[in-house]
């Protein structure tokens, strides 16, 4: 099949992933939107297609949708967390915001002929927000590559005592993830280095650096084989976000055997399961202590977190999953 891949702005990796499992089998083209002008070239691509699958469920997904209605093309949207999300608390979601996004997202998700969630709990969300029945949602989770991230054997008979959290910094983003108290939560645990990796965007950082103890250290951007050297050396993995779908940095970290502590948010416990341990959003205490638990515990604990997403979300599953509901999507077409 001829196949539009349509994508918001950036080519993360995770849809470079999928484009790789497409390809495999497919004829590909990668449409970039990113503004209104875009529409020209999205256009093209639709007319081209025989399906259309959109990363996210914005704007660009509901002019997807639309325009394969118009051309008679299917379409598929992937959900990964934002676009379904309400959390009015910290101000996070497409359905906190104004009614033309919350009726476009609405209107893209009802009327695709497949919707792919990275998580169980999207689906409800979606239903639940953005007021649709639902049936055309189906679970399907990104998957991950065991065979990059490992453990060395010259590195697995022990681990530091640092305790690590990933992701982008910004105003909005600090309350997110839990940023504010993950930095918090480290000056009850002087004697562990805590880091928090990623790049800052504005200057929220500064925030966070003028209530920060001795033993944080904001590394800034760093490369992908530099992650993964943190990943490997490091005890403990945080993930004390408010709202996720299916964290790809979490799960990253306990294929390399990080020991997760992480709160009862959406995607998070569906990647810890039983392999780690959960505190309350937005309390340092609890999770100082949950850290503490952490890197007290036998390195076997990390070995289990590895071996639970090696089961749960491979990359062989995601392909199966993927170029499966682009089938049953043509075959429901020729019926």
């Amino acid at each position: 099949m001829k196949i539009a891949l349509v994508y918001y702005s950036s080519f993360s990796s995770f849809i470079k992933r999928d484009y790789d499992i497409i390809s495999k089998v497919h004829e590909v083209c990668p449409v970039n939107y990113v503004r209104l002008p875009d529409i020209g070239k999205l256009i093209a691509a639709i007319a081209w297609c025989d399906l259309s699958i959109v990363w996210f469920a914005g704007g660009h997904a509901f002019l997807t949708v639309l325009f394969c209605k118009l051309f008679g093309k299917l379409s598929i949207i992937i959900v990964g967390g934002f676009d379904v999300a309400r959390v009015p608390s910290i101000n996070y979601g497409r359905f906190t915001q104004g009614w033309m996004r919350r009726l476009t997202t609405k209107l893209a998700l009802q009327y695709a002929d497949k919707v792919l969630v990275v998580d169980p709990s999207l689906k409800e969300d979606a239903i639940q927000n953005a007021k649709i029945n639902g049936n055309n949602i189906g679970y399907l989770p990104t998957g991950y590559d065991s065979r990059r991230f490992r453990l060395p054997e010259a590195m697995s008979k022990g681990k530091e005592d640092l305790v690590i959290t990933v992701g982008y910094i910004s105003s909005s983003v600090i309350k997110r993830k839990g940023f504010d108290t993950f930095v918090e939560a480290a000056s009850f645990l002087p004697q562990a280095k805590f880091l928090l990796i990623g790049k800052s965007v504005d200057g929220s950082l500064q925030n966070l650096r003028q209530f920060a103890p001795p033993n944080v250290e904001f590394t800034g951007f760093v490369s992908d084989e530099e992650l993964l050297g943190y990943y490997r050396r490091a005890k403990v993995y945080c993930q004390l976000s408010a709202y996720e779908g299916l964290p790809n940095a979490l799960c990253e970290a306990m294929l390399c055997e990080c020991i997760p502590v992480g709160t009862e948010r959406n995607g998070i416990p569906t990647a810890i399961g039983d392999s780690g341990f959960f505190v309350p959003y937005g309390d340092p205490k609890a999770t100082a202590e949950a850290i503490a638990r952490a890197l007290q515990a036998p390195q076997a604990l990390g070995r289990k977190a590895r071996a639970r997403i090696m089961k749960l979300f491979p990359e062989e599953r995601r392909e199966t999953g993927l170029l499966q509901a682009i089938s049953e999507a043509a075959q429901g077409e020729r019926r």
